[in-house]
């Protein structure tokens, strides 16, 4: 005959161990969340979550190339998030391989035109909102909300600042509002885990001689400041 006192000792270690299990990454089929393979699901469930976690496709997820020397951390975590666009034509680039299209064609241009070691920065997002890894190790990093990767996209910036390349160029429009969704999705995340304040978002031209992100999308960082904070 079974002994309850063991059945429950059993009980209370099974549950010891459930409440135990460490926050971790999950690689989800396309079957399971309809974004095709590779997809990133960052993170734990809503009841351990303050922000919500993005879905971002590593680099592995779009087969980026091999950085051409290893990428170099830090030693520190970001003091911000500087948002950048590609300054490509305004093409649909739908889905996930037409996402992963612009990954490879960014990745080419700052590896082979550039002459960097990588994709220079973080992450990028498509017009399509697909949010992918831009420079190898990125999402190692936020991760684990530590020792950021040192990236290539602002000059003076890249120990510092988390770069968000968007597709496409506004200068004369507005991101679309998928792309948008998928920015304040990303940004809140960011500032989760690496402790930012919504106030340290900024623009390319803050920084440098540059019309990046574009006259539009520049004037919406106000509202993606206070989406972003919203969010958190």
């Amino acid at each position: 005959m079974p002994n309850p006192e063991n059945a429950r000792n059993a009980r209370n270690a099974r549950n010891a161990e459930n409440t135990a299990m460490p926050r971790r990454r999950f690689l989800t089929s396309a079957a399971a969340v309809g974004l095709g393979a590779g997809a990133v699901i960052i993170g734990a469930g809503p009841a351990q979550a303050i922000v919500p976690e993005p879905n971002i496709f590593d680099c592995t997820a779009w087969d980026a190339r091999p950085p051409s020397s290893p990428v170099s951390l830090a030693g520190n975590n970001p003091n911000k998030i500087i948002v950048h666009h590609t300054a490509f034509a305004n093409t649909a680039d739908s889905g996930t391989s037409g996402s992963f299209a612009i990954a490879h064609e960014i990745q080419d241009l700052h590896m082979d035109t550039n002459g960097w070691i990588d994709s220079g920065q973080h992450f990028t997002i498509s017009r399509s909102g697909i949010i992918m890894e831009g420079r190898h190790r990125s999402m190692e990093r936020l991760l684990a909300g530590s020792n950021m990767v040192v990236g290539a996209h602002t000059v003076g910036q890249n120990t510092q600042g988390i770069g968000i390349e968007n597709n496409g160029t506004y200068t004369s429009v507005a991101p679309p509002s998928i792309l948008y969704a998928s920015l304040v999705s990303l940004c809140s995340y960011i500032c989760y885990q690496y402790g930012l304040s919504p106030t340290e978002i900024y623009g390319h031209r803050d920084f440098n001689s540059t019309e990046c992100p574009g006259d539009v999308l520049y004037a919406m960082l106000p509202q993606l400041r206070s989406d972003t904070a919203a969010r958190m």
